[in-house]
């Protein structure tokens, strides 16, 4: 029995080594995914965000407030105008992304002690920019509130220690902690690729049945006597072999060269990803035991696996989405995979927590089989 199964997953290998087109998406496209989605996200952080600014004070105070501006971290002075109208425009073009308009009498308000309003305009269109472009203009009004605070306080006769402890009465630190640089390119490219690949394997296991059935030689194999469960149980074992296969250059590459954080140890993140590569084999032999033909059975893969990223949870948290889906995404094992993805890559969350994610993929595999397993019994 052992070799009749050895034979059939070399047979199964051989087929999908000899489908060339098959054979280059399962190889080189998450690869390429990594590679290319590491040169997008390869600055880290958005750095030189243009800024525009509209001085009605004109004034020497107002200057020094540019200056300020212009020299930012991650703000670029890139353009000066006279009025809302112009800045608005700049803004409809692209071609700032952050206006601030300083108010007449600047200048006096601020000599006088008076409150005076700065208005900082951030163009909202694109989410990443304007999330980057406002966590930056609010340290430099942080730092402009304070100095201005304190020169008011010195104007009244307060000693400037005296003023300056008196704006530090209260130091909030921020230390963020698993991603310290807040390096997106860390959170975000791995994910990214490890999504090209399931939606490959996804597509190649779509073909794990229905493949079989469209082939002259599946007639001679039900003649042969080999029972249906274990002639596809070893085709599957084969598949999933060949999907670890090649997920192993791409965390070659990953972990080893672009040094992306992975804080488990290599045998869990091996096992973790083993139980996913087994739920998503699972779900596209489903679909391609109740298809009509390969395209059908592609198209059924292809519509749980497209947007199941995006379901997952990774990029927008699940607790915003509809309850509605929620519910459909923890029956996805996407959903746990990526999840889990980030819990132990960036905090090593311990084997309490990540059996609690193998468990749910595995539970998603077994539903799956068992479904797919009652369709291939009727064919």
């Amino acid at each position: 029995m052992l070799k009749q199964c050895l034979a059939i997953m070399r047979r199964e290998v051989f087929y999908l080594w000899r489908d060339k087109g098959l054979r280059h998406i399962l190889l080189f496209g998450s690869l390429v995914g990594l590679l290319l989605f590491y040169a997008i996200y390869s600055a880290q952080v958005l750095k030189d965000i243009p800024t525009a600014v509209v001085d009605l004070d004109n004034s020497g105070a107002s200057r020094e407030l540019v200056d300020k501006i212009g020299k930012a971290e991650y703000l670029k002075l890139v353009a000066s105008v006279a009025s809302y109208d112009d800045l608005q425009e700049l803004i409809k073009q692209g071609k700032a992304v952050v206006g601030v308009v300083i108010p007449e009498n600047f200048a006096r308000d601020v000599a006088l002690g008076r409150q005076t309003r700065v208005l900082a305009v951030i163009d909202g269109s694109n989410m990443i920019y304007a999330t980057n472009a406002s966590a930056a203009l609010l340290t430099v009004t942080r730092t402009i509130s304070a100095q201005a605070g304190v020169s008011a306080l010195v104007a009244r006769g307060v000693q400037l220690q005296q003023a300056k402890e008196a704006y530090q009465a209260i130091d909030f630190s921020e230390e963020p902690w698993f991603n310290p640089a807040l390096n997106y390119a860390y959170f975000l490219v791995f994910a990214l690729a490890l999504n090209i690949w399931q939606q490959c394997c996804t597509l190649a296991a779509c073909l794990n049945v229905i493949g079989e059935r469209g082939m002259k030689s599946w007639l001679q194999i039900k003649a042969s006597g080999i029972s249906k469960f274990r002639f596809f149980a070893s085709k599957s074992i084969a598949q999933v072999f060949i999907f670890m296969a090649i997920v192993l250059p791409l965390y070659i590459l990953a972990f080893g060269v672009f040094k992306l954080p992975l804080n488990c140890s290599w045998p869990s993140f091996l096992l973790f990803t083993l139980a996913f590569a087994i739920a998503i084999h699972s779900i596209g032999t489903l679909a391609s035991s109740f298809a009509r033909n390969a395209v059908d059975a592609a198209r059924f893969g292809m519509i749980i696996a497209l947007p199941s990223f995006v379901l997952s949870g990774y990029t927008w948290p699940l607790e915003a989405m509809p309850y509605y889906l929620q519910r459909i995404a923890r029956i996805l094992p996407q959903t746990w995979f990526f999840q889990g993805l980030n819990y132990f890559a960036f905090k090593n969350a311990g084997w309490n927590l990540m059996s609690h994610y193998i468990l749910a993929m595995l539970a998603v595999a077994a539903v799956c089989y068992g479904a797919a397993a009652i369709f291939i019994a009727r064919s």
